[in-house]
């Protein structure tokens, strides 16, 4: 698909790297799956078993430890995703960064089973945002690396779908191992090294021209200058606010199932949670699929975004105005629904717009600042919200008007329809 104005630095990048991509077969279900052991390692941990442990160490200060662990790894996962994809542009590689952040993520989850005091949860938990960043960052950059753009959508999709499943392996091994959290965390290690191996083997990649090292100073003015580019940034508010509203509520969904909702007699909170993220998962494959196909085959990816982030909103409104689980259950396939289109659409408008082709590792690590940081920023948010209201009816509440603003933020975008 042709970019409204191609002249803008935007639309170069993303004609440059189209033009002379690498080698593209089997790179779809390798995506998927990539994709797919990541968000079950981003659900499953701080959503079950991170969850699980710190409220075991400290019943009474589940949700404040549970704040401090988050918002100090958010620290860690915005410095740590542009450095990473810095670093595999210079490299000119992208698979050894994704091995190394599998295997990273292995031993540190190994490590974070073992520990018994929130301080040494929240040291350990940072050092696994780390590897996972570093994996992250260069798996991100294969898509505008080495997929065509007539093709974007549905490689997006492909990512995308990863989301959904990987939430509901995440829920399933989270819910299963609740009894035994120092197994689980093993298991999700596991599962992402296991893929890194998988993905470096069979993924073939051609080596990329390195880039020379710059100094520190250099490097920093080197960050700012791509988010100086007006519709990468604007790709990275959006992205932002709207990730940060779905996983303020996503990472508390424990403590709401159990404090908030009234459950029907006899489902445990795991249980439900578990439910509940098959609900979502559904609903999100299918709007996945639905979202990529369709923003190609019409060439529209900010209505598609727009859209789908105001469904996102709509979502909250359910269990805002309701305790029920009924109320729970239609959020749950609505923000399903809504989140699932955005993410595989919103991430083939990101790679539309990267400044410049030979940082695209780097301009994707800038932008998994705006999908990685919110992830784990969101619970320090959605702690001060509960603590500060008494209760999750003003998180939902908030978590609705981000994903408004989330909308909002992808119209003043130029070179992408």
């Amino acid at each position: 698909m042709a970019l409204s104005s191609p002249g803008t630095a935007g639309s170069t990048a993303a004609t440059d790297s189209a033009q002379a991509p690498g080698p593209t077969r089997g790179l779809l279900p390798l995506l998927l799956v990539g994709n797919t052991v990541m968000y079950a390692l981003y659900i499953g941990v701080p959503g079950f078993v991170l969850a699980l442990q710190v409220a075991n160490i400290d019943p009474a200060n589940k949700v404040s430890n549970m704040t401090i662990v988050s918002g100090v790894s958010a620290i860690f996962a915005t410095l740590f995703n542009p450095i990473a994809g810095a670093l595999s542009d210079r490299s000119g590689r992208r698979n050894p960064w994704i091995l190394g952040g599998g295997i990273g993520a292995l031993v540190v989850m190994a490590l974070l089973g073992s520990v018994n005091t929130v301080l040494l949860v929240t040291i350990i938990w940072c050092l696994g945002q780390a590897a996972m960043n570093f994996y992250q960052a260069a798996l991100t950059s294969v898509v505008p690396d080495r997929i065509p753009l007539a093709s974007r959508g549905k490689a997006s999709a492909a990512v995308g779908l990863g989301i959904p499943i990987g939430s509901t392996i995440g829920a399933l091994v989270g819910a299963a191992f609740s009894d035994s959290y120092r197994t689980g965390y093993l298991v999700f290690g596991a599962l992402v090294a296991a893929t890194a191996v998988l993905f470096t083997t069979c993924a073939k990649e051609e080596r990329r021209p390195g880039k020379a090292p710059l100094p520190l100073k250099e490097q920093f003015k080197s960050f700012a200058s791509a988010l100086a580019n007006h519709d990468f940034r604007w790709a990275f508010i959006g992205r932002a606010l709207l990730v940060l509203g779905y996983f303020a509520v996503l990472g508390f969904q424990l403590y709401i199932l159990q404090d908030h909702t009234k459950l029907p007699a006899g489902l445990k909170p795991e249980a439900a949670a578990a439910i509940l993220t098959m609900v979502n998962s559904a609903a999100s494959v299918v709007s996945t699929v639905l979202g990529g196909w369709l923003s190609d085959k019409y060439n529209r990816r900010k209505l598609f975004v727009g859209v789908s982030a105001l469904l996102a909103a709509l979502a909250m409104v359910f269990p805002a105005a309701s305790t029920s689980w009924t109320a729970m259950l239609l959020f749950g396939a609505v923000n399903g629904l809504g989140f699932g289109c955005y993410m595989a659409v919103d991430t083939a408008l990101v790679t539309m717009v990267l400044p410049k082709s030979e940082d695209a590792a780097r301009d994707m690590g800038i932008l998994n600042v705006a999908n990685a940081g919110p992830q784990i920023a969101a619970p320090f948010v959605a702690g001060l919200i509960v603590q500060l209201s008494g209760g999750y009816t003003a998180l939902f509440l908030a978590a609705a008007v981000l994903s408004v603003l989330g909308a909002l933020a992808v119209r003043p975008i130029r070179t992408v329809r």
